[in-house]
């Protein structure tokens, strides 16, 4: 999962992590970055990524292994040798703490405080606090484990001109960065979504978290300007500083049409003028060139940290070990979730049923907007969330399943005869509208492996791999 740049210093990337990483918080370790992001209602949640350039990032921990709710734009940061991560979920706020930002991470902490998007900084009274989305800010104890006092109005951010097209005002996602005797707040306005041209980053400073506050006369510092432009919706900063002094702006952002991948990690290069503000600076964009595709035999001893579960760990249905994935058959329960990446993608795995069960594979919004195809006991059928095709037949109880997903054009196949031949299912699906502004919760169309009704399935060789921008040629289910 990790992906590499075009060039050894290219100024602006996009995306550095692909996929639906939202809302990334970025903290360096001397040399070392680590980044992590919302993670809704996935199991492990708050997967930690390493990276030395900023370009090239693997995902190495996960702070959060049980499910308290939907997990939120997160704030990464380091005070006196602990490493904290604060973060909203279940109308509440959280903590976790470690004594390395790679872990092992305590079970999280209620903080007992409504709002959203905590941002955590160090005043210069020596006092620790979070500022809040809205404009608040409420004092943290000196350990960060709780609150003191009520949250308070202490910030107005900048306001767009009334005739811009966003989707509301919506004041989130506030980091503070001291720099140079300022304390800078970079947030969110214009909403997350719905229009391109909402969503955006603005900046302002004070030399106090609490202010009085100024504002930068470069705002917004990030934002989509036209719906022509190949990145939508940009939005949600925060500032990192190199070794060499260089800075750079990390942001989300959906790729134009292509809005059910999710909002994907993008990094900019920044500069700071002469009277102490910053704005990007102007330079070509250099696409991360991500080789994407991932091979998994499922068998170690633990999944690793590109399978999640909503609202449950993994752990329990879904088992690696030496002959596959055993999954427990389960009405209604989650499936075990992989994050495309890519525009054009084919995913497949081989699957085996005892007793009642279906297994499936299958592109999964949420659960009730998912399709696939399942193999049981007679044979392999295509399904949708509302309706159930025929079934191809075969007393195997074993095949091979793939999906292929070409620019939102989804066709699917199936092998009775381990891959020497593929057949394809006589349905194909438009899948462009699996988004968050058809159906809320900012998630993506990810891919699935579940195994249903009463019995157990078997998941072997599991392949996620990107397709050529023409989407290969559709003959016996293979692409060139």
């Amino acid at each position: 999962m990790t992906v590499s740049a075009k060039t050894t210093n290219p100024t602006v990337h996009a995306p550095i992590v692909a996929g639906n990483y939202a809302d990334p918080a970025v903290l360096r370790v001397g040399g070392d970055y680590y980044m992590t992001h919302s993670s809704y209602k996935l199991t492990p949640g708050l997967v930690i990524w390493h990276s030395r350039d900023l370009v090239s990032w693997t995902p190495v921990a996960a702070a959060l292994h049980e499910y308290i709710g939907d997990v939120w734009a997160p704030d990464f940061a380091e005070y006196d040798g602990t490493y904290y991560i604060y973060f909203p979920a279940n109308r509440t706020n959280w903590v976790v703490t470690a004594p390395h930002p790679t872990g092992p991470w305590s079970r999280p902490v209620d903080l007992g405080i409504k709002g959203i998007d905590p941002g955590h900084v160090a005043g210069p009274d020596g006092r620790r606090y979070l500022h809040l989305s809205g404009g608040d800010i409420v004092e943290l104890a000196p350990d960060g484990l709780s609150v003191v006092g009520e949250p308070r109005r202490v910030y107005e951010s900048w306001r767009y001109p009334d005739d811009w097209i966003v989707e509301a005002y919506s004041l989130e996602g506030p980091k503070v960065t001291f720099h140079n005797g300022y304390y800078y707040l970079t947030a969110a306005v214009g909403g997350t979504a719905g229009p391109p041209t909402g969503h955006m980053a603005i900046s302002s400073r004070s030399r106090t978290p609490w202010g009085p506050w100024e504002h930068s006369p470069y705002n917004p510092v990030v934002r989509t300007r036209s719906n022509s432009e190949r990145w939508w919706s940009k939005g949600h900063a925060s500032l990192i500083e190199a070794p060499d002094g260089s800075w750079r702006l990390a942001y989300h952002a959906y790729l134009n049409g292509f809005p059910t991948l999710g909002r994907q990690t993008l990094l900019e290069r920044v500069e700071w003028t002469d009277d102490g503000w910053f704005r990007t600076a102007p330079s070509p964009v250099e696409e991360v060139v991500d080789a994407g595709g991932l091979e998994d035999a499922f068998e170690g001893p633990a999944l690793g940290l590109h399978w999640q579960c909503e609202g449950a760990h993994p752990a329990a249905r879904y088992a690696p070990g030496p002959g596959g994935l055993s999954a427990q058959g389960a009405n209604g329960g989650p499936p075990l979730l992989f994050m495309p990446k890519h525009a054009r993608y084919e995913a497949e795995v081989e699957a085996i049923v005892d007793g009642a069960a279906e297994a499936r594979l299958l592109l999964y919004y949420n659960d009730a907007a998912y399709f696939g195809l399942g193999l049981h006991g007679g044979g392999v059928r295509h399904f949708r969330s509302f309706k159930s095709y025929a079934t191809m037949p075969s007393e195997g109880r074993k095949a091979r399943l793939r999906i292929r997903n070409d620019a939102h054009l989804v066709s699917f196949y199936y092998s009775f005869d381990d891959g020497a031949s593929w057949s394809r299912y006589d349905k194909r699906i438009d899948a462009s509208g699996f988004h968050h502004n058809t159906f809320g919760g900012f998630l993506s169309l990810r891919v699935g492996l579940d195994c249903a009704g009463e019995g157990r399935a078997t998941f072997r060789r599991f392949a996620y791999r990107p397709l050529p921008d023409d989407g290969g040629k559709d003959e016996g289910g293979k692409a060139e």
